[in-house]
């Protein structure tokens, strides 16, 4: 299998993890969408990242399918099989997602629309909706403590990590540490882990 993408992009980064997790042999590809989008529309005229190549040529995308698709290959799942811990799970994982969509959306608005044409408005209702998504897992945080046995960890550990530090590595300015401690801390540990440093994103 080949995977597709930078690991700068949290849907690259977080699928490059649960490939890791889930056991499972790939090459990443760091093709990006924006520098070499030529060569990506060559693998992928969608241009989306992270594309997967699978071994038979079929061309996936969307992080999350990915994901599925890969958990069928490893024969297990990166969620819990009880469903109120899948629900909480479902839950984490949702925020992580809508928070690495939010902070795409500020980085967006701010690198690729003339600084003539931006839309105050738009701006402040994206930075409140990832506030938002950040002060509710800043919540659930206290509940969700990282295993030591990375082997334990869960989707919903790894979404959060990695929207975390992606946010931090975009928007430092817009959502800052001390204001999410608990986060901050959980994503710090995180990155510390083996399977975290195999895939860093800068």
């Amino acid at each position: 299998m080949q995977l597709v993408g930078m690991l700068d992009s949290p849907y690259v980064r977080r699928a490059a993890i649960s490939l890791r997790l889930l056991g499972l042999a790939f090459e990443h590809r760091p093709v990006s969408v924006f520098s070499t989008f030529e060569q990506f529309r060559a693998i992928n005229p969608v241009v989306k990242a992270p594309t997967l190549v699978c071994d038979d040529g079929t061309v996936l995308m969307d992080s999350t399918l990915i994901i599925d698709y890969a958990e069928a290959v490893a024969g297990r799942s990166l969620m819990p099989a009880e469903v109120v811990p899948l629900q909480r799970a479902l839950r984490i994982t949702g925020l992580a997602l809508a928070a690495c969509e939010k902070t795409v959306q500020i980085v967006y608005e701010h690198n690729l629309r003339p600084a003539e044409k931006l839309h105050q408005p738009w701006l402040d209702r994206v930075q409140g909706q990832l506030a938002a998504a950040y002060s509710a897992l800043e919540q659930d945080a206290a509940a969700m403590p990282l295993p030591d046995d990375e082997a334990a960890l869960t989707q919903a550990s790894v979404s959060t990590a990695v929207a975390w530090s992606f946010t931090q590595l975009m928007l430092p300015e817009v959502i800052a540490p001390s204001s999410f401690p608990l986060l901050a801390a959980y994503a710090a540990r995180a990155e510390s882990l083996p399977v975290f440093l195999a895939s860093p994103q800068v």
